[in-house]
C-alpha cells in the first residue's frame, strides 16, 4: 500500500481525554477538557498537560501551580465536551454540567466524583512551545473508585470506560488485545 506524505501535524493517536480541574486564588473551581496529556516519568510519577495561554484555566494553573486530572467515562461524554467548548470565564462548569466537586487531599483543585480515577498534581516545571505551554507535574495522590477495580487492585478499563480523542472525534476503547511482554513467548 502506498503512503502519502503530508505536512507535519499532530496525528499521534489515540490521545486520552481528561478533565482537568483548577482553582483561582479565591478557590473558585474550573474544569477544562484536554487531550494533550500524558505520562512523562515513572519515578517520581509525573505527567504533562498542554494548554493555550489564552484559555481561562491556563492562568489559574500558572498562578496556583496545581491541578487535578480526572479521567471521564464514556457515560459523561456530553459533560466532558461542554467543559471543552464553554469558557470558565463565562460559566461555572460544575453548575452547568451538574458534575460533582469533591475535595482533594493534597491540592486545592477539586476531584470530579463522576470520574472513577483522579490524580492530584503539583506543577514542577513549564515549557512554552509555541501555541501551548506544557505543565510538567508530579502526581502526589491518586484516587480510584472501587467499582472499577479488579480483585487484584488494578483498574478494570472495561468498567472505567475511558475514551480518546482522535483528530476531532471521540472514540471508545473496545477490548484488551495484548499485554506488555506478549511478544516474549
Amino acid at each position: 500500500m502506498a503512503k502519502k506524505e503530508i505536512k507535519g501535524d499532530v496525528i499521534l493517536f489515540p490521545v486520552p481525554v481528561v478533565l482537568v480541574t483548577c482553582v483561582d486564588k479565591k478557590g473558585k473551581p474550573n474544569i477544562i477538557t484536554l487531550a494533550w496529556a500524558g505520562v512523562v516519568c515513572s519515578e517520581p510519577p509525573m505527567l504533562s498537560i498542554s494548554i493555550r495561554p489564552n484559555r481561562h484555566s491556563y492562568s489559574l494553573i500558572k498562578d496556583t501551580r496545581e491541578f487535578t486530572v480526572n479521567i471521564p467515562t464514556a457515560d459523561i461524554i456530553k459533560e466532558t465536551d461542554i467543559c471543552g467548548t464553554v469558557s470558565g470565564r463565562d460559566a461555572d462548569k460544575f453548575e452547568l454540567t451538574k458534575l460533582t466537586s469533591e475535595p482533594a487531599s493534597h491540592v486545592k483543585s477539586p476531584l470530579i466524583k463522576e470520574c472513577p480515577v483522579n490524580l492530584e498534581c503539583k506543577v514542577k516545571s513549564t515549557i512554552l512551545l509555541g501555541t501551548h505551554e506544557v505543565f510538567l507535574a508530579e502526581v502526589v495522590a491518586v484516587h480510584i473508585d472501587e467499582s472499577v477495580m479488579t480483585a487484584a487492585g488494578k483498574i478494570d478499563y472495561a468498567k472505567a470506560k475511558p475514551f480518546s480523542y482522535n483528530w476531532g472525534e471521540y472514540w471508545s476503547m473496545k477490548e484488551k488485545i495484548g499485554h506488555y511482554g506478549c511478544s516474549k513467548k
